[in-house]
């Protein structure tokens, strides 16, 4: 599999629309929930929260985002997306790899994850990135369940070596 070039970097406010755009068809998977992933309020909710780093393709055009936030000696990373129609050519590596190299230059020495119970092929996913399961927990999310809907987190971790 090889990666499509991209530059990796910090995101700014004004790459908020195409972010938001990118997120929402991304996560078009995930239909047990109603409305969108995201939308203006909350991704200015995320960005002062955390940050989030962006793929740009050689266009300039954001291809991928990772949202983050540090917490003491742990980093997590969350709302990773990759554009669909560059899925499956490493670019999804290469932004955890980005977002675990970005937590590690700021002292963090493990770096933490919450799957979704209902997108099943995620916890193999990211074990082969060195995450295991951890726990679990309730999840609060900011959009509601269809009817009958019923959902967990899956906390995964993975030690930061350097």
């Amino acid at each position: 599999m090889q990666s499509l070039p991209a530059t990796i970097r910090k995101a700014t406010k004004d790459d908020a629309p195409a972010m938001i755009s990118l997120v929402n068809e991304a996560f078009t998977v995930e239909d047990f929930l109603e409305g969108t992933r995201t939308d203006t309020e909350r991704m200015a909710k995320s960005m002062q929260a955390g940050q989030f780093l962006v793929a740009e393709d050689a266009f300039g055009k954001i291809v991928a985002t990772v949202y983050i936030e540090l917490h003491g000696e742990r980093g997590y990373f969350g709302m990773l997306a990759v554009d669909p129609s560059q899925q499956g050519q490493g670019l999804g590596r290469r932004m955890i790899e980005a977002a675990e190299d970005h937590c590690r230059r700021l002292g963090c020495n493990f770096m933490d994850i919450k799957v979704l119970s209902l997108r099943h092929g995620l916890p193999e996913y990211y074990r082969q990135f060195g995450y295991i399961e951890t726990g679990t927990e309730g999840f609060r999310p900011s959009r509601p369940f269809k009817p009958g809907v019923e959902c967990h987190c899956i906390v995964m971790s993975k030690k930061l070596n350097w």
